[in-house]
Formats: structure tokens, sequence, C-alpha cells
């Protein structure tokens, strides 16, 4: 290809991104896919289609007034068993033969080979979904353009999300009670990472969630982490573990240490739900030196994977301090331990490890590890571990957990953070 032709190569693509980009300025979500279809054809791509994921990772959704190539309304798609799945769940771009389309002008409508591509959504390293498009004939130059086209249907998505109701609607597969409604819209990402750490998260029962919650924020050459588990499993379990969690990020920006910021924590549920508790891990990370501060207060101890193995368990000794909430005014320990570099911190809660099958056998620390390790050796992602995981306790249970089930997994220095991006 010429000067000339990569100049009209660049321009065509320029034309197609940049014009979507101003033409979403004053749209909704419900405008997206009809406008993405229509820049993506300035390109020769056709059958756009935009799916995300349900708040379960069990399915692929698609956005609301998309249609197939007969018309007719688009289905979910099962993320364990599709293409597009493998794309979502892999984070690759997975391709099928296509065949002639008559959409496509020109030669490539009248004798090449369309190819349909299946693209991952990606936000930094959190998974959206994916999309579906068919483009003229296979190769780099489509595939990076469809990549391309992809990042920015991603960051449309997310600045469109919080202020979508038919967004919310589309991602749930039943109702949600009113403390999961709370909690969904205070927790962070389910994934993060950078050149340092991968951060990654889940939690069930995504529609009933009571008094589990999770937080994690960048801070210069820190990472903060805390991990909450309030008594109970009605609304005020969940409203207990709202104001821990806001009680810790209000102290913690205001420089506090973390025995201090546990014991404002301690008293912030004191004082607004007398006789209520909630026990948490309230960490930090030195992302230079690999250095892990943290409080214990009642929670089960975090777990450390090096090397495909199992090497620690970071018990709070002689034991830890109380749950937050009874106001005992007693000094609050803080724990260290030295990370070595590619080592996983495993932070969980009860209903991981308790989570008991119908004759009664609980799920188990040592099955649980084994779980991390094993996908861990198979290549797999945190996000899709994680994801993996909590279908693994659900059948368990027979598909309905007795309590909430949280993990948070943090990988320091590890080389893995690769596969998290395109």
């Amino acid at each position: 290809m010429g000067a000339e032709g990569a100049r009209a190569v660049q321009s065509d693509g320029e034309r197609m991104l940049g014009g979507l980009l101003e033409a979403t300025h004053l749209a909704a979500m419900e405008e997206l896919p009809a406008l993405v279809s229509e820049h993506a054809r300035l390109i020769g791509f056709s059958q756009t289609m935009i799916y995300v994921a349900d708040l379960q990772g069990l399915f692929l959704v698609p956005l609301p007034g998309q249609r197939d190539a007969a018309g007719e309304p688009l289905e979910p798609i099962r993320i364990d068993s599709t293409m597009a799945g493998r794309a979502f769940r892999n984070l690759e771009i997975v391709q099928a033969k296509h065949g002639p389309d008559p959409a496509v002008p020109g030669p490539a409508g009248a004798g090449a080979t369309p190819r349909r591509l299946w693209v991952p959504l990606l936000d930094g390293t959190e998974r959206l979904g994916v999309l579906g498009v068919t483009v003229p004939e296979a190769g780099e130059l489509a595939e990076w353009r469809a990549k391309q086209l992809a990042s920015l249907v991603s960051v449309l998505v997310i600045s469109k999300r919080p202020h979508s109701d038919s967004y919310a609607r589309l991602v749930r597969a039943r109702p949600m009670t009113l403390s999961a409604e709370v909690m969904w819209n205070l927790l962070p990402p389910g994934t993060f990472a950078d050149d340092d750490v991968v951060v990654s998260a889940a939690l069930e029962p995504a529609y009933e969630m009571g008094g589990d919650a999770y937080d994690y924020a960048i801070d210069g050459r820190s990472l903060h982490v805390s991990l909450f588990d309030a008594m109970g499993h009605d609304t005020s379990a969940g409203l207990t573990a709202t104001v821990a969690m806001g009680s810790c990020r209000h102290n913690r920006r205001q420089g506090m240490d973390l025995p201090t910021i546990s014991e404002a924590i301690d008293a912030a549920i004191k004082e607004q739900f007398a006789g209520r508790f909630a026990t948490g891990i309230i960490a930090s990370l030195d992302l230079r030196e690999g250095l892990l501060s943290w409080v214990n207060r009642g929670h089960h101890p975090p777990l450390v994977i090096r090397g495909g193995r199992w090497v620690a368990t970071l018990e709070s000794v002689p034991f830890p301090d109380p749950p937050m909430g009874f106001g005992l005014e007693m000094p609050t320990a803080l724990r260290h331990y030295q990370l070595q570099r590619g080592d996983r911190l495993l932070f969980y809660t009860d209903g991981i490890i308790e989570a008991r099958s119908p004759d009664g056998e609980p799920f188990g620390l040592e099955r649980f590890a084994d779980f991390i390790v094993r996908h861990e050796a198979d290549g797999m992602s945190a996000p899709e571990t994680l994801r993996r995981l909590i279908q693994a306790i659900l059948r368990h249970q027979s598909g309905r957990l007795q309590d909430d089930a949280t993990v948070l997994t943090v990988e320091w220095s590890s080389r893995r953070r690769y596969q998290l991006t395109l």
C-alpha cells in the first residue's frame, strides 16, 4: 500500500471514529447501536451488534433495538458455550466464516468472503461485553479497525451507563432487593490493573446481596483494599456494610492510618446501628516494595498464593481484633507481610468457604485455594477465574447460596496483567 493509500485508509478510520464520537455527545444509551452501525458502514463493516454481560456473568445481552440479518430481535447469548462468549472469556478476537454479504458494496460483496468478528468490549481491564461485526474480508487491518471501534464503543457504553435505567434493567435477569440496589451503586469495577497490580473481585448473590462489600483504590504508590461482612442478610445488613465502606473511604482520604480507620468504622456502625456489627479486613499494599499492611477485625485471614502453591495464611496472632460496631475501644493491631513478585492475595467472606451442599458438605478453604491455583496454572485470567469460582460455589449449593459470597484477589508485580488486554 502506497503513502496515498495509507492516508486514505487512515482517513476512513478517522472519519468513522471521530464521527461516531461527535454524534454520541447528545445521544442516549438506546441510540448507540444505530449510531455505531451507521458509522461502521463508512469502512465497509456491517451487521454490528453490541452485547453486554449480565450481572452474574452468565449471558451476553444485546442493547435494545438491535436485529439480526433476518430482521428478528437479537436474543441473549450464553457466555460459556458460544464464539461470542469465547471472545469475552478469553479476551481475544474470535473470527468465524461468514457468507457473502449483500450489504457490503463492490468486490467484497460480490466475491470476497466476509468474516464475522467477535471483539471484547473493555473499559481499561473491566470486561463489559462483546462487539459483533462483519468485515468485508479477513486481515490485520480489519481486526485492527474492529479493535479500535470496540474500544470506542466501550468508552461510550461506560459514559452512558450511569444515567441509563434501561441499561440497569437490561443486565438483570430478575428483580433486585433494595440492599443490592444500594450496594451495586457503591462498588468499584470488578477488575483493575496497571503495571504494578491486578485487582479482581466477584460477589454473589448478585440480586439479593445483604451485608458483603468490597472496595479498593490506588493512591500514588499504594493500593488500598477493604472487605466487609455485616451481620445478617437483610436491608439493615446492607446499610451496615454501606456505612462501613463510606466511613473507610472518608477516613482513608483524610490520611488516617489503618488502625484508626477501623476504629472510626467501629464508632460509625455503633452510632448508626446499635447492636449491629461487621467483620472486615482493611489493608494497604506498597506497590513499589510489596509490603502488605493490614488490620483484621474479626474476619477470615487472607491467603497467599505463590508459584502455584498456597504458601501462607495471614493469621492475626494470637487472634483477630473484635468486629466493628461493638465500641469496645480496644487498641487495634497493625500487621505486616512481605510479598514476593507474582504473589496473589485472596480475600474472602464466609459465604465462600462455608457454602454447603444439600448433604451438608462445606465448599471449604482447601477447595477454594485449589480452585484458584488450578485455574491460574491453566493460564486463566483473574476475572475469568472468579467468574467460574462463583458458578462452582453455586453448583455446590444446587444454585442458591445460604450466605453472601465475596472474593477479592490482588496480584502484585505479575506479568499476568497482560491477560487483561487485547
